[in-house]
């Protein structure tokens, strides 16, 4: 199992405040004879459904001294993760978390809006200091 981001407990008390039940911490994907792991599977009962959403979240910190290439690591793994979700469980929704100073800068930079829109990417921004989400970009 692979080692948990730098946010990690962060973004799982942020979505607790949020009103997400935390189901899976990790999610594991199996499919053939290999899994990976998604940080958290989560899901809200909405008073008007009788379901609910159901969504996988993946945690990045974007640590490193390129954010595009922590940005370009990050969407590779999202489209892989939310492949195989939509075959494993497809009622699922996939979302990437980052911290809300990155949301701001290289998510909102003009070179990766391109793979942002044309990869249909969900986002979630939050904040680390209050441990709570900001922002939505489904």
């Amino acid at each position: 199992m692979p080692a948990k981001d730098l946010y990690h407990d962060v973004v799982r008390a942020a979505l607790i405040k949020d009103g997400w039940t935390i189901t899976h911490d990790p999610y594991t994907l199996a499919y053939g004879l290999r899994h990976v792991f998604v940080d958290f599977g989560a899901e809200r009962t909405l008073a008007a459904e009788r379901g609910g959403e159901k969504i996988a979240v993946e945690v990045k910190s974007f640590l490193n001294a390129s954010d595009l290439h922590d940005f370009e690591n990050a969407v590779g793994q999202y489209v892989v993760y939310r492949s195989l979700l939509a075959r494993v469980e497809p009622g699922r929704k996939l979302f990437l978390a980052v911290p809300e100073d990155v949301f701001e800068t290289t998510f909102s930079e003009p070179i990766t809006q391109p793979p942002i829109e044309d990869l249909g990417v969900s986002l979630f921004a939050f904040s680390p200091e209050e441990e709570r989400i900001v922002r939505w970009k489904p």
